[in-house]
């Protein structure tokens, strides 16, 4: 079965439903890859590198992660859990005395969004100011003022990239290093991943694919934003890397051992939201995952990003028709969700392709 997958007309016509994929977004390009229990199914890029469209997209170019990177500090974190450094259920106050908060917050509360910690993602001043000084962002003093703000009414579950931050400084502090280095060294070394690593200046974004957005046209023409779009934006901090380093990152994170089965499980355990989605068939969020408690196959992890320039998704089923499936697309347009379209249309063909 592994190598009826293998097979190059499997991997030409799971490219060519990307194609239809990326054309029906105006998108360039995506770089995809698929591991099948740990082993590369495709690897590739499909499409175009700018919109010039003249240079093939290679599939090891380098992309924002942009909240997948989410799933980079979750799984960093849970190590030092591992290690008995951290616990999920003490306050991160307790780690960080002068964190400012109304509330005590829990390291699982801030990992699965349910510490109702507010966010500037829909703040007017938030993209006022990315829009007029994109070269220049907030600091992290100025990001933390937002959460330092009491809310009357906390709903249950909230999506929050200030709450990330803070568990950013949490790894940086028991880590004893930034986050760039933290990452380095409990993820990217022991993984060999050359092309990843966390991005701090706009001369790091200089080693990028082109990624196309409107954000900063007021005609609404695309322009390239991987120049402008300094990586500080992103508070938590966000990663560079290419599909096929991801995919083995998320592999080993998600049905690998680079963290024990206890901790895996406890990542996987879902909070349900209170909306729909239109993919997920039961939307839910673990330990810094995103998961479909309701997909046909057995329980779905991973998670989405999006921002300016780039739209991306890593996903696994670790236990789908018995096998471990990931998939990984990384698109240099910032159209909604078409990374995770494209990540979810990988797999879900994969296990098809098992099934049948």
């Amino acid at each position: 079965m592994i190598i009826q997958l293998a097979d190059p007309l499997f991997a030409d016509r799971l490219i060519a439903s990307v194609a239809g994929l990326l054309a029906e977004a105006d998108a360039p390009g995506a770089a995809v890859a698929l591991l099948l229990d740990g082993e590369p199914v495709v690897e590739a890029g499909v499409g175009f590198r700018d919109l010039a469209r003249p240079v093939p997209l290679p599939a090891d170019a380098r992309f924002y992660l942009y909240s997948v990177t989410k799933t980079l500090i979750a799984g960093a974190l849970l190590q030092h859990v591992a290690r008995g450094t951290i616990a999920l259920d003490r306050p991160i106050q307790d780690y960080l005395p002068d964190l400012s908060l109304p509330a005590p917050v829990t390291v699982r509360q801030a990992l699965n969004h349910t510490a109702a910690l507010p966010d500037y993602g829909g703040l007017p001043e938030y993209h006022t100011a990315v829009r007029d000084h994109p070269e220049r962002p907030w600091s992290t003093g100025r990001v933390l003022q937002v959460a330092a703000k009491p809310d009357p009414k906390p709903p249950d579950w909230r999506y929050s990239n200030v709450g990330y931050l803070i568990l950013k400084l949490l790894l940086e502090k028991v880590a004893g290093r930034p986050l760039r280095e933290a990452l380095r060294a409990q993820l990217f070394a022991p993984l060999a991943l050359a092309n990843s690593f966390v991005a701090e200046s706009l001369a790091d974004a200089g080693t990028l694919t082109p990624g196309y957005s409107d954000y900063f046209a007021p005609d609404g023409e695309l322009q390239d934003v991987s120049g402008r779009y300094h990586p500080g934006w992103v508070a938590h901090g966000v990663a560079i890397s290419t599909a096929p380093e991801v995919s083995r990152l998320i592999h080993a994170l998600l049905a690998g051992d680079l963290l024990p089965p206890e901790l895996r499980a406890a990542m996987a355990e879902p909070v349900v939201l209170p909306f729909d989605h239109p993919i997920f068939r039961q939307p839910a969020y673990g330990l810094g995952v995103m998961i479909d408690a309701g997909s046909p196959y057995g329980p779905l992890l991973g998670h989405a990003g999006g921002g300016p320039g780039y739209a991306t998704a890593a996903l696994c089923w670790p236990n789908a028709a018995g096998h471990a499936i990931v998939a990984v697309a990384l698109a240099n347009r910032d159209a909604n969700d078409l990374g995770l379209r494209i990540a979810h249309h990988l797999g879900t063909a994969v296990v098809e392709a098992l099934e049948g």
